[in-house]
Order: structure tokens, then C-alpha cells, then sequence
């Protein structure tokens, strides 16, 4: 989104943690610098946005006991509220999309997901239609019970794959065009006691990375969108390049593959790191190119720049969002810079 010149980010935050909802910050086109000009507050801990670019409208998810979403007319450097925050019928919602006229949550407390219909200006309306989750996995502590942490449409706009952190699983489902529902269509097992937390699509449609909060990897998958099926192909650790101390366990947040298809890199909270996975060999065969520290601590959302020169990490725990140039020739980063945003927990750019 632009006005007078000015490219924005959007960057929510835990209330809870000290954060103030969600700051508004101008990208200087030359540096990449962010500079915050305004924070709009009124959900708790809006942890999670998506930006509609054919609508213009902004959603954050509300990542509390009682779930809620909200929608914002995100005009330049200004968030207008579309109604009031909308119950998800869910817990926890760490993640939401928009697909077609749905808006959908990924709800990490209930293990279920979400969808809600989308009115004629962009804001979110009621009643939810829930899809509880079924499963547990073996680490007692995190894998208890379901908990959904993704929620993601395919390129082709056919299906909807969501991870489930507590069941070991990335199911695939097809989304009611009437009712809104959500079906599933497979559901894929990966490693036991690994977590997946998010995933990434390779550009040109064929590959899926896992990324794993339990342990330090990604699962290559081979992604057949006409038959909506998922295969597991490979795995590769990505444990920060031992940055991280012996007695420290790192737990792996964000995937985010380049425009260009060359790179992918990693978020790694423990490690305080951001791993460059390089994609030469092709999309099936990620190596490790390299590791940087992340500039912050606990870093927990990732995002590619639209023109590929540059990386921004959230780093919740320093309360801060780091700017990274990229290595046009092997992806690996320099640091550009920080700004200062309390428990920031994720960055999108408009």
C-alpha cells in the first residue's frame, strides 16, 4: 500500500508481554528502516495479520483464551476498524489466511480451525464454522492434545493445508464454498514428537517445507495440487549452526522461501538465529548455505521484502523488528538495522 511515496509494515504484538497491538511503521525505500508512526490497540494480543491486497484489508488474530479476529481498511499509514473483534470459537488462534470471501484460523488452545465469512466491504461476520482437530502426540508437556498452528491455502486456491503442532501432522482440506466448512481431505503424518509449527510453498507450486518447533528441522514435501496430495521427502536440520549453548534448546518458528525461488530461510528461537538453506540443486534438495544471528532474541517471524533485497525478523522477546540485506548471490545476510517494538511477534509488509 502507497501513499506519498511511503511503503508500510504492519507489526502485531503481544499485549500481554508489554507490546501495544499493532504498530504502524513507514519502510524507507533506499535503506529499508523502519519508522513507527502509529499503534492501534483494542485486541489482546493481536499476534498473527494478514494483508488482503485485493481488498485492502487488514486481519489480525487475537491470540487469547477466547479467540478473536479483527478487521482493519488499511489505507497508507492508517488502520481503520471494519466492525468490532469477532469470536473465532476457538483458543489460542496463532495464525489466520483469507481464501475466497472465508477468513481462516488456525486456533492452537482448542486444536481446531476456523473459518468465518467475509461481508462486502472486507470485515468479518459470524457465526465461525469450527473444524475440531483428533490426535495427541509423545511429548506429554506439547503434544497432549491437538493444537492447530497454521492455516495456509495452496497456490492453486484449492486446498487448505494446516499444521498441528500436537498431532505430528499437516492435514489437507477443501473448503465448502457454500457452507464455509472445512473437509479433510488427507492427513499426512511427519516425524513423532517433531511439532510442526508452519510451512512454506516453494513458487513454483511443487514443494512444501515443514518447519518443526520440537525439533531443530524441515521436512521437504512433494506437493501434487491437482490431487491435493502431500508427500514427505526429506529431511535437513536447521539447529542454527550451533549458536546456540549446550544446555539450550532451540525451537524453530518461521519458514520463508525467496520471490526468486533461490533461497530458504529459518527462523530459530533458543539459537537466536536465522538460517540460509540455499536452493541450487533444485527445490527438492535444500542445503545449509549459513547462519546469522537474528539481531534480538526469541526470533519468531520472518518476512521476505517484495523486491528480495531484504529480510525483517520479529523478535519477540528484545522487542524489536531487525531489517537484514540479502546476498544476491548465496542469501546470506547483513544486518541493516533495528527498531524498537515491544514483544513484537509478526511483520507484514504492504
Amino acid at each position: 500500500m502507497e501513499q506519498s511515496g511511503e511503503t508500510w509494515a504492519y507489526i502485531g504484538s503481544f499485549t500481554s508481554g508489554g507490546g501495544q497491538g499493532i504498530t504502524v511503521a513507514a519502510i524507507d525505500p533506499a535503506s529499508g528502516a523502519l519508522t513507527p508512526r502509529s499503534t492501534v490497540g483494542g485486541l489482546v494480543n493481536p499476534s498473527w495479520l494478514a494483508l488482503d491486497r485485493t481488498s485492502g484489508v487488514l486481519y489480525a488474530a487475537g491470540e487469547a483464551e477466547s479467540g478473536e479476529v479483527a478487521a482493519f481498511r488499511a489505507r497508507g499509514g492508517e488502520l481503520t476498524p471494519l466492525g468490532r473483534p469477532v469470536a473465532v470459537d476457538g483458543s489460542g488462534p496463532t495464525h489466520l489466511s483469507v481464501l475466497g470471501r472465508r477468513l481462516l484460523t488456525a486456533n492452537y488452545g482448542s486444536g481446531s480451525v476456523s473459518s468465518l465469512p467475509l461481508d462486502g466491504d472486507g470485515g468479518v461476520a459470524g457465526p465461525a464454522v469450527v473444524l475440531a482437530h483428533q490426535g495427541s502426540g509423545p511429548d506429554p508437556d506439547r503434544q497432549e492434545a491437538p493444537h492447530a498452528h497454521q492455516v495456509l491455502p495452496d497456490p492453486s486456491g484449492r486446498w487448505v493445508l494446516t499444521t498441528d503442532l500436537g498431532t505430528d501432522s499437516v492435514r489437507v482440506c477443501a473448503l465448502d464454498p457454500g457452507s464455509g466448512a472445512l473437509r479433510v481431505h488427507g492427513e499426512v503424518g511427519l516425524r513423532a514428537g517433531s511439532g510442526p509449527r508452519h510451512l512454506a510453498f516453494h513458487p513454483d507450486g511443487t514443494v512444501v517445507y515443514v518447519l518443526h518447533e520440537l525439533e531443530p528441522q524441515v521436512t521437504v514435501c512433494r506437493w501434487e495440487a491437482g490431487a491435493g496430495r502431500l508427500e514427505p521427502l526429506s529431511e535437513v536440520a536447521v539447529d542454527g549452526g550451533g549458536t546456540a549453548a549446550d544446555d539450550v534448546r532451540v525451537y524453530p518458528s518461521v519458514p520463508v522461501v525467496s520471490a526468486d525461488g533461490r533461497f530458504l530461510w529459518a527462523a530459530v528461537r533458543g539459537a537466536n538465529a536465522v538460517v540460509t538453506l540455499d536452493l541450487a540443486d533444485g527445490p527438492e534438495k535444500p542445503r545449509v548455505a549459513g547462519s546469522a544471528d537474528c539481531g534480538g532474541v526469541w526470533p519468531r517471524d520472518l518476512v521476505a521484502g517484495p523486491s528480495g533485497r531484504r529480510l525483517y525478523v520479529a523478535n519477540e522477546w528484545s522487542g524489536d523488528v531487525t531489517w537484514f540485506d540479502v546476498d544476491p548471490l548465496d542469501g546470506r545476510l547483513r544486518r541493516g538495522g533495528s527498531v524498537e517494538v515491544p514483544a513484537a511477534a509478526c511483520v507484514v509488509l504492504a
